[in-house]
């Protein structure tokens, strides 16, 4: 029965190809790109504010800006770039992965440029080499990123295996996320410090890690859902765009996305400042990204059980509620000393474990809602419109990150920051989080419309359509 639903769910397969059938190979495929992806997303999102702000001595707030600018100039790439995969006719290795292959070297390349500082300039000269450098990575950042995300929907268009897909990407995503943040505070800092020759060479191991990564994606991974010549449809802007309008899966999951990814994004930046400064322990950061880690891989065999049993939006909700609880919990406890302020957050990173591990699987769902609503497959642009609202969080979230430190008095000419700093460096750790997830518990509960039943049914009505065009 399973079988029959995930060939019905297939919109249409080369007759004449032999395609190897869904197995653990295209799983752990597709774990390789986001475990390249992330030795870089994670590296930028944890420690570059502390590379600019402590080695190349821009401020807080100038960093802000940058962040700003940055994301914003990627949200657009994402989407052109979207549509430009849209528009190319599938190949004999697919439609998107062909660009994993073409761009990933570029784009570490760009990565490991970040993070090196040539002795001996002026600020000016620093300032404008973080912009160029940077904003040059966010681009070359979308067009692998749009290419793997898009590529999900085309190597299954089974449920329950895009829901496979969706949990070995966020266990690929953790693997890179446990090595930064565990290696990372070891090999970036020295005492307590930020070290500019180690950040750069910290570039370099992760970035051969990252190209390896890459590779192995394009070797495993296949495309299995084509479009025949004869029925590929032209790109209609004007309809999709009203389709993109009309879909309320997707606009309430974009909401989701931005928000959570604003929290993750300012976490990440401010956690360093919190462990450095507030708890006066740097190290303990390799920690927290063990402990995170951790936390996903307890997750991972309970996710697939759980969504077959509640649904992806159900389980998804429960973990936001217990994240939004326990950060606001430790914002009442501002005397809790590192190891046990570690302790209770872990619970927190437990409950929005979840979220990561179904999130890409909510994005093939609205996907499919997109082809239902308008009758127009169009992973690459429906993707980049996600990924479009990721970078506004992460635009965001960098801006406020910076220019939050700043309100609260942070300044990375002091050895030793002032009791209101530290105060204010605790809040943004804690409570504004814990806000934020409720906020997505919210969002899910009482806006996002598939729940399980509806996503089932949506399943059905989408391979009926697609066998009355055939």
């Amino acid at each position: 029965m399973k079988q029959h639903v995930s060939q019905n769910a297939i919109d249409s397969v080369s007759a004449n190809m032999e395609v190897r059938k869904f197995g653990f190979r295209d799983k752990l495929g597709y774990l390789f790109g986001d475990f390249g992806n992330d030795f870089f997303f994670v590296l930028v999102s944890s420690f570059l504010m502390v590379y600019y702000t402590d080695i190349f001595g821009i401020s807080a707030v100038t960093v802000g800006i940058l962040f700003l600018v940055a994301r914003l100039w990627d949200a657009v790439a994402d989407v052109t770039w979207g549509r430009f995969l849209d528009t190319r006719k599938t190949g004999k290795q697919g439609k998107f992965k062909p660009w994993i292959f073409r761009m990933s070297v570029p784009l570490v390349i760009s990565g490991i440029l970040m993070f090196v500082k040539i002795p001996g300039m002026s600020d000016g000269f620093y300032l404008a080499y973080a912009f160029i450098t940077y904003i040059v990575w966010g681009t070359l950042y979308s067009t692998v990123n749009i290419s793997y995300g898009s590529m999900a929907s085309v190597i299954t268009g089974d449920s329950v295996e895009r829901t496979a897909l969706s949990t070995y990407r966020a266990m690929g995503g953790s693997l890179a996320a446990v090595i930064i943040n565990v290696a990372g505070p070891l090999i970036l800092f020295v005492n307590n410090k930020a070290d500019a020759s180690r950040f750069t060479l910290g570039a370099i191991l992760f970035g051969i890690l990252s190209i390896s990564c890459y590779m192995a994606c394009y070797r495993l991974s296949t495309e299995r859902i084509v479009i025949p010549e004869g029925k590929e449809q032209k790109s209609n802007l004007g309809k999709t765009l009203k389709g993109l309008l009309r879909n309320k899966p997707l606009i309430t999951i974009l909401a989701a996305s931005l928000i959570f990814m604003i929290c993750q994004m300012l976490l990440g930046a401010v956690n360093v400042y919190l462990f450095k400064d507030y708890f006066g322990n740097a190290a303990a950061l390799s920690i927290v990204g063990f402990i995170q880690t951790g936390t996903v891989f307890i997750a991972i065999p309970l996710a697939k059980p759980l969504v077959a049993k509640y649904g992806k939006k159900e389980i998804a909700s429960v973990g936001m509620l217990v994240a939004g609880i326990v950060y606001t919990l430790l914002y009442f406890l501002p005397d809790l000393a590192a190891i046990p302020f570690i302790a209770i957050s872990a619970v927190g990173m437990f409950g929005y474990a979840f979220f990561n591990l179904v999130v890409w699987a909510f994005v093939t769902d609205v996907i499919d809602y997109h082809e239902y609503l308008t009758g127009l497959r169009e992973d690459g642009t429906v993707y980049s419109i996600y990924s479009f609202s990721r970078k506004v969080g992460q635009a965001l979230a960098g801006g406020i990150g910076g220019f939050a430190l700043t309100a609260v008095g942070y300044n990375s000419t002091l050895k030793v920051q002032t009791q209101g700093a530290l105060d204010g460096i605790h809040t943004i750790a804690t409570l504004v989080p814990g806000i934020i997830f409720l906020a997505i518990f919210m969002i899910l509960v009482f806006l996002y419309p598939l729940t399980k039943q509806r996503s089932m049914q949506l399943t059905t009505d989408l391979a009926n359509k697609r066998e009355q065009k055939s």
